[in-house]
């Protein structure tokens, strides 16, 4: 996690997340990198839908597995902008369980590019979404 001051957001691990030893599933971290990330660009005023959405494709997902999360915990999902390229923005996440910041469960890095719908092709970020991204 970078030294920045992460966003966090709170939330209770579901049973229909976890497998037969009662263990959060492999898949389910990136469904909560996904909350996780959905959580943090609203707080900064980025959209994804309605007239001022951006389009954002994820090319990478690294997921580390450090301690396991298991049913009905609460989790503690902590984002950081990592870096603003032309077109693509690196987020740093990661699950903390609720013993403190010892208690890392995974890190997640996440790199996101903005595209054309249309064509596929990435375009540059806006610079208001820019601007939002790096003063985190």
């Amino acid at each position: 996690m970078s030294k920045t001051t992460p966003f966090t957001h709170r939330f209770r691990v579901r049973y229909a997340e976890v497998d037969p030893q009662s263990v959060v599933f492999n898949s389910r971290y990136l469904e909560y990198a996904d909350l996780i990330i959905t959580e943090y660009w609203r707080s900064l005023d980025i959209h994804f839908s309605g007239e001022q959405a951006l389009e954002f494709h994820v090319v990478k997902a690294v997921v580390e597995f450090k301690q396991p999360i298991r049913a009905d915990e609460e989790i503690d999902g902590k984002a950081v902008t990592g870096r603003v390229g032309s077109s693509s923005v690196t987020t740093e996440i990661g699950l903390y369980g609720l013993e403190g910041a010892d208690d890392l469960r995974a890190t997640i890095e996440l790199v996101h590019v903005h595209v054309d719908l249309e064509t596929g092709a990435p375009i540059p970020i806006p610079d208001g979404a820019r601007a939002r991204l790096l003063a985190k």
